[in-house]
């Protein structure tokens, strides 16, 4: 389905761990000036979008949501052309769905192809989840909504203006070394700390974000301060975190979990947001 919106850019995609709901607690903190704007998890890129920095590096190392960006910035009429196509139908969905399951297949789709499946996926998916499996494979549900909207014609175009001020790259996070320097804000939005060992949500690709992995993202955190960057980064609210992070400035923000399969288990949850003392 197709509809329009305003020229001002939102996620094109539900993310886990999105930051839209925090956008006006993440305002209070930010520089009142900086340099290029890097974002080395971008996920649906909430903040990059409120921002619309005059220079940005986008970096994810989850190849279907990089591949979104790119075609968006690169051709998205075609994108619209190809989401306009889909249907709101389970067995439809299923058939999409399951495109990766023959892995040969799926690697003769076009970029477009695979971007418009990646969106209509997401849109139409029990609880807007992007989630696979070890193999690799989408695995959501149909979500059997009334009129999702997966074709919002306006802000396609709005996000594809924005992002031809960015530089979008696939790769791990130690990559934002590659462009930062001083006077840039850098901001860090990684797999959380699970807070128990039934909150391990961190499926967005097939890598686990482990212990090690946070510390290795500490290190990048500190040669980021060396270099003079403005640096924020969110996480759980935990005793790991706080005592990773405990040289630098701690603020504490109210985030709503959305995410569970208990309802109950839903609502408002504690977070860290770690800034390396700037102004």
């Amino acid at each position: 389905m197709a509809k329009s919106s305003s020229d001002v850019p939102r996620p094109v995609l539900k993310w886990a761990g999105g930051k839209r709901q925090l956008l006006p607690q993440l305002a209070k903190y930010l520089p009142t000036s900086y340099g290029t704007f890097i974002e080395p998890f971008v996920g649906g890129g909430a903040l990059f979008f409120h921002l619309r920095p005059g220079r940005a590096v986008l970096i994810d190392n989850n190849p279907e949501l990089v591949n979104v960006y790119r075609v968006i910035k690169e051709d998205v009429n075609g994108l619209i052309a190809s989401l306009k196509k889909h249907v709101n139908d389970s067995a439809y969905y299923y058939g999409i769905r399951n495109a990766d399951r023959d892995p040969g297949a799926f690697k003769g789709w076009s970029d477009v192809e695979r971007a418009s499946r990646t969106i209509f996926m997401n849109r139409v998916c029990f609880n807007g989840l992007y989630r696979v499996n070890k193999k690799g494979e989408f695995n959501v549900p149909f979500g059997d909504y009334k009129d999702p909207v997966f074709c919002d014609e306006g802000n396609q175009l709005a996000v594809n203006q924005v992002l031809q001020k960015a530089t979008i790259i696939l790769g791990s996070f130690e990559q934002c070394l590659d462009f930062a320097k001083k006077g840039d804000l850098v901001y860090m939005d990684p797999p959380y700390v699970p807070l128990s060992t039934t909150a391990s949500f961190t499926s967005y690709t097939r890598d686990c974000f482990d212990v090690t992995a946070q510390k290795a993202l500490f290190s990048v955190f500190q040669e980021l301060d060396d270099r003079g960057c403005k640096v924020m980064l969110s996480n759980s609210y935990c005793d790991f975190i706080l005592d990773l992070y405990k040289g630098y400035r701690i603020e504490t923000i109210m985030a709503i979990r959305a995410i569970n399969c208990v309802g109950a288990k839903r609502g408002k949850i504690k977070e860290v947001l770690v800034l390396n003392r700037f102004e």
